[in-house]
């Protein structure tokens, strides 16, 4: 019987481009894998997959009630069902996966996706980070293994809770991306400034629409839904560019490929709102790397360090209007720069691709199942 392996998260599966990633690739080296999330009200319908899928119909979609309903389901959920390993994806399934795994004395996994007492929905909310901070300090040093997805976190991660934290990057398939020929892709009239990602605070979203009133030779592509959808709309109206800003919602991952391969330039703006933003290695780095579009990144820490290895686009210091102008209208108009960047971005397809990043994933479950 091959070894099961249960993934715990709180979305609703269809998007979440990193998880079927991982599950594919151990579903495809001799694990069983089932995907566990919950419905929301908009959820489509599944998609096939080579692993199981699985998602929890609630009655609250959000909030304090929401995180207490679903960890319920959650723990009973897994005591009732079989297991040989059981990971848990941030913070907010951590507690039921604990316990379950306690309980049927199977081994627990920790993958942290981001900082999650760090990011802007929590940080500067002081009760709903003492409890979130209190179940990190409390549980993740007692797990069997963990693994983040940049090497700042797995510093940071590793001198906090004591435990050595392995490195999984959230980094695009290299045979999945030459699917997509850049041949077969329409070319869009106006160049495409592309930005995918959620609607939330914290991205520079409001920033790059006030940029677009000085940006008239270009659209603006916004490939995601969020807190902010309706306010970065109106946005668009009251500062009259509306016919400029395309809001193209949620994607699938395939869609989501063929739409960046249209591109011209990747964003990629995080603000400095908490450690998790300032730490992070966004999987839309690789994404824009794969579909050779050069891309602005905020300067820090782990964007830096690709660029000055092998420049993949321009690093800005601030998300203030004029310094978006400047360096979107840069990679417009200097064709020399933009071709340099993009035969960059083709060397580092061979660098950073998920088949070689999986090599690791493999050996950290493959080492806990023969422990």
């Amino acid at each position: 019987m091959q070894p099961k392996i249960i993934f715990t998260v709180t979305n609703d599966l269809t998007y979440d481009q990193r998880m079927i990633r991982i599950c594919s690739t151990l579903a495809a080296n001799d694990f069983e894998v089932l995907l566990v999330g919950r419905n929301k009200p908009n959820s489509i319908p599944l998609p096939p997959q080579n692993f199981q899928q699985h998602r929890f119909n609630l009655w609250f979609n959000k909030g304090k009630l929401f995180y207490l309903t679903y960890n319920i389901r959650l723990f009973f959920f897994l005591l009732f069902h079989r297991f040989d390993i059981i990971c848990s994806i941030d913070l907010d399934t951590l507690l039921p996966c604990f316990l379950a795994g306690k309980i049927k004395q199977k081994p627990i996994v920790f993958d942290a996706h981001e900082y999650f007492t760090e990011v802007p929905e929590v940080v500067n909310r002081p009760f709903t980070k003492s409890v979130w901070a209190f179940l990190g300090n409390w549980l993740i040093p007692k797990v069997d293994a963990a693994y983040t997805v940049s090497a700042s976190l797995q510093d940071l991660f590793t001198k906090k809770y004591g435990i050595e934290f392995g490195l999984v990057r959230n980094i695009s398939s290299k045979k999945h991306t030459a699917l997509i020929e850049k041949s077969s892709i329409p070319t869009p009239p106006k160049p495409i400034l592309l930005y995918q990602g959620v609607l939330n605070e914290g991205r520079g979203l409001e920033s790059l629409i006030k940029a677009m009133q000085s940006i008239e030779n270009a659209e603006l592509w916004l490939a995601g839904e969020g807190d902010l959808s309706k306010y970065l709309r109106q946005l668009a109206i009251d500062l009259k560019v509306a016919n400029r800003v395309i809001f193209l919602g949620y994607l699938l991952p395939d869609q989501l490929k063929k739409v960046t391969a249209q591109a011209t330039i990747g964003l990629n703006l995080l603000e400095n709102r908490g450690l998790s933003y300032y730490y992070s290695l966004a999987n839309k780095t690789f994404d824009y790397i794969h579909a050779e579009l050069p891309a602005i990144h905020v300067a820090f820490p782990e964007y830096c360090i690709i660029n000055e290895t092998l420049p993949i686009g321009l690093l800005i210091s601030d998300l203030e209007t004029a310094t978006l102008v400047n360096a979107i209208q840069q990679l417009l108009t200097d064709k020399d720069l933009y071709q340099q960047l993009q035969d960059n971005c083709v060397v580092a397809k061979g660098v950073y691709n998920w088949e070689k990043e999986a090599v690791q994933l493999i050996r950290i479950y493959q080492s806990i199942h023969n422990s």
